[in-house]
């Protein structure tokens, strides 16, 4: 199977190519930090990358996104250059959360601790998007939900939660100050972000799990239309 992953929900800008025909998995990867550079490098790397490895878009299986929380502009970016790309090859595709996709990122880098990871994204607008991960088969499995609240808000969410070490990481880091939570973590890196590579990893397990769509089907995840969805609905 060759995987095709991209990502644009921060300022990175990253593209990743899976491959497993030879009975082991590769993933090559190009990763460029490029902020409101998105529209004009994605698809660029994308051919870059293709074309180093000799891979053609019809030799794809299946492309991979970044579908979000993150920047409304780069998830645009990026799911109009999946459609794109999935349409003209007749391909499915499958949306993975960039939570995990940073907490996968975080558990490939070697650098972090064994236990959970509090992964976090700056939101804006004195907000917090964040979700709690657990290493799971060498996968970043989510407990809980995913959340947007405001750094008061971020907390461990269950009794299972608050045992053991604790990694947080993201530009969720701005707000460390005021999380609660803070006092429980054992090691911030502010610095990781989410990248293609994990969104491959991520994607190939969800898709040998059948959760690939076409790409009509695919849409981004902002959370933030959710939550003022809940608060309508509750004002109602």
């Amino acid at each position: 199977m060759k995987l095709l992953a991209l990502d644009c929900s921060t300022e990175a800008c990253s593209v990743a190519l899976l491959d497993d025909s030879s009975g082991n998995i590769s993933i090559d990867e190009i990763f460029e930090l490029a902020p409101r550079q998105h529209t004009q490098r994605i698809l660029p790397l994308v051919e870059q990358l293709l074309s180093d490895s000799h891979v053609s878009l019809n030799e794809l299986d299946a492309i991979a996104y970044g579908r979000g929380p993150g920047s409304f502009t780069g998830l645009r970016i990026c799911l109009g250059a999946v459609q794109g790309l999935a349409y003209g090859a007749e391909l499915p595709v499958v949306g993975v959360s960039t939570l995990a996709a940073q907490a996968q990122a975080a558990l490939d880098d070697g650098k972090g601790i064994d236990g959970l990871i509090l992964s976090t994204l700056d939101a804006r607008m004195d907000e917090v998007y964040w979700g709690v991960f657990q290493l799971q088969h060498g996968m970043a499995k989510l407990l809980g939900s995913e959340r947007l609240t405001a750094p008061e808000q971020v907390e461990l969410q269950t009794t299972a939660e608050a045992e053991g070490d604790l990694m947080a990481i993201g530009s969720g880091f701005n707000y460390a100050s005021r999380m609660p939570v803070n006092q429980r973590v054992d090691l911030w890196r502010g610095d990781l972000l989410p990248t293609a590579s994990a969104v491959a990893k991520l994607g190939y397990v969800d898709f040998n799990n059948g959760a690939a769509q076409s790409a009509a089907e695919a849409r981004p995840v902002y959370l933030r239309d959710e939550v003022a969805w809940k608060k309508q609905t509750q004002r109602g």
